[in-house]
Parts: C-alpha cells; sequence; structure tokens
C-alpha cells in the first residue's frame, strides 16, 4: 500500500520549493521546577540551555531541506541580532538567504519557557503590518529573478503583514506568465489565516486546520457529515483546486474539485506538541507536487509525516529517513 508514497519520498531530492511568509525565530528555554516564587504565585525556572529554531515559514522550508528537497525563503527579517542569528540558522540549514529583505521593523520572535517537558509560558515580539516601501520592492524584485527557478510555492501565512494585497496580486501574475510560458503547472499550497481569502483565489491546495476551515466557511464542523459542505464551500469561496482540512486527532479530510472528498485517519501514536505541524503538512505537500503526485497521495504522506513531528517537543520536522522507516513499517 505505501510503495507509490516511498516512491514519491525518493523523488523530493530533484524538488525545488520557494517558501513566502512570515519569518518568526523560534527561542526555546529549557529548566526545571523545583519551587514558587516567594515574589507571586508563579514557578521559578531553573534554566539549564536555550536554543534558536527556524520558525514561521522559515520552519516550512526546514521541513523541505530535512525530507530531501531544497529550496529558498522569501520574507522580512529585522537589522537587529536576531535577524543574523536567523541567517546563522539558514545557512547552517543550508539554505540561500537572497530572499531574506531587511526591513524597518524587527525580526518577529516567540519565546517559549519549558520545565519538565510543560510549556510554562510564550511570549512574543513582533510588529506586524505591511512591509515599508523598500523592503516591499525587494520582494518583489526577488519573485521577479528566481520564481521561475522553482517548481511548486508555498504561501505561509502567520499574519504578521508579509502575506499582503500588493504582494499577491504580482505573485499571481508572475505565476500565471511562468505557466504560460514555460507549459508547466507550478503548483501554490497555502497554509492560510482565515482573512481575506480574496488573496489565495486560484490556489492549487489550500491548508487552513478544523478551526480556521470554520471560520472560512461559516460553519460549525463538529463531525464527519458537516465537512465536505464546509469543504466545498472554501473551494468555490476561492476557486481552488483542492482543499486539505487538518483536523488533529481526527486526521485530516481532502475535498478536490471533483466533488470527491477523502478522510485520512491519524497515524501519530502519542501527541506531545503540535507546534509546527502545519508547516510539515505544507512542506510535505508542496514536495509531492512538485514531483507531480497526485494530490491524494501527497495528502497521506503528509498526513504520516505530521503523525511524526506531533510526537516531538518544539518547532520539530520530520527527516526523509523518518518517514521512509515509519512507511516501510505501515507495509
Amino acid at each position: 500500500m505505501n510503495k507509490p508514497l516511498r516512491r514519491m519520498l525518493k523523488r523530493f531530492s530533484g524538488a525545488r520549493i520557494l517558501v513566502i511568509g512570515d519569518i518568526i525565530v523560534d527561542q526555546f528555554i529549557w529548566g526545571s521546577v523545583s519551587r514558587i516564587s516567594p515574589e507571586a504565585p508563579v514557578p521559578v525556572v531553573n534554566v539549564s540551555r536555550e536554543e534558536f529554531l527556524l520558525g514561521g515559514s522559515a520552519n516550512v522550508l526546514r521541513n523541505i531541506v530535512s525530507l530531501g528537497g531544497s529550496g529558498a525563503l522569501c520574507g522580512m527579517i529585522g537589522s537587529d541580532v536576531m535577524g543574523g542569528e536567523l541567517i546563522r540558522l539558514m545557512e547552517a540549514l543550508p539554505a540561500p538567504v537572497d530572499g531574506l529583505v531587511r526591513s524597518g521593523r524587527p525580526t518577529t520572535v516567540k519565546t517559549r519557557v519549558v520545565a519538565q517537558g510543560q510549556q510554562v509560558v510564550r511570549f512574543d515580539r513582533e510588529e506586524t503590518g505591511p512591509p515599508d516601501r523598500a523592503a516591499m520592492d525587494g520582494l518583489l524584485a526577488f519573485l521577479e529573478h528566481r520564481l521561475p527557478d522553482f517548481d511548486a510555492v508555498i504561501v505561509s501565512d502567520y499574519a504578521k503583514g508579509m502575506i499582503n494585497e500588493e504582494l499577491m496580486t504580482r505573485l499571481h501574475s508572475l505565476l500565471a506568465e511562468i505557466r504560460q510560458r514555460d507549459n508547466r503547472s507550478l503548483p501554490l499550497i497555502v497554509d492560510p489565516k482565515p482573512v481575506n481569502l480574496h488573496r489565495f483565489i486560484g490556489a492549487t491546495v489550500i491548508t487552513p486546520n478544523n478551526h480556521e476551515a470554520e471560520i472560512m466557511s461559516g460553519m460549525a464542523i463538529d463531525d464527519e457529515q458537516v465537512l465536505p459542505a464546509a469543504a466545498r464551500r472554501i473551494q468555490e469561496e476561492i476557486d481552488c483546486a483542492s482543499v486539505l482540512i487538518t483536523r488533529g486527532e481526527a486526521g485530516m479530510a481532502l475535498w478536490q474539485g471533483d466533488g470527491s472528498l477523502t478522510t485520512i485517519p491519524t497515524s501519530a501514536r502519542e501527541v506531545y506538541d503540535v507546534t509546527g505541524a502545519g508547516d510539515t503538512v505544507a512542506a510535505t505537500l508542496a514536495l509531492g507536487l512538485a514531483v507531480d503526485a497526485p494530490v491524494r497521495e501527497a495528502a497521506m504522506l503528509a498526513n504520516y509525516a505530521a503523525g511524526i513531528v506531533v510526537g516531538k517537543v518544539g518547532t520539530a520536522c520530520v527527516s526523509a529517513d523518518e518517514l521512509d522507516a515509519l512507511l516501510l513499517n505501515e507495509t
């Protein structure tokens, strides 16, 4: 049963994916708690280590590389220490940094304090809103120059302002030009926030989670009987080819333009942390479509990949070897 999925996975090494979206540095502070503060009823964390990881759309690219593909990231960072840290992480991946544009606002950082495997608190440092003019010009120049180099495009929207009207209008125009000129599909995969859906009209696949799908469709998705109507409404709203709804412990549901709904049970054995699971789904799905796999098979492989990553703590990714081993054991 999993032989086609394993063959697809082996072809990922030839796929080149462009990720466009909000870039985040994920900072994890790890420690232990043995007492409550005398100053306030809060735990005192004795810090043992800290680490910085690629987050947001950068974690999508991290998953792509971990799965054997290659690609680039297009987005904004600040002219600050954390912007430098993100470049260091990108170069260590390794991945090109020519799509990273410095803006006048700070690099977005999410800091999580974790003790005994449990998140104690998270605090965010960010400024949201569209790019300034200089940053926008840099982003558009990168897209105009580099977009033809890729086999698929992911838009990873974390609602920080990177995915805006001007950028999406130009992206759609460039995609149409390349598709017509080169006679190729160049799939567009969108991991959305449920606002300004018109920006994603014509996407190949859109990947909302269950809550986002409820907002997009205006329907409470309480059971599988509601799923087809909700997915159809989203598909018709933005005229996309397919809708892949990620449903946590209920797995996934794939709605295709021909009116078929495929429910995919979760493959997760244990769930420790769902941080970044959507990034893993988008990355795997895009790699599958980039190597011309049917969307149903690409979604099934994405479900297996997500099942691995939720069993890890933190902003995790899945490797090609891990995924292949799981597929082999499931055969």
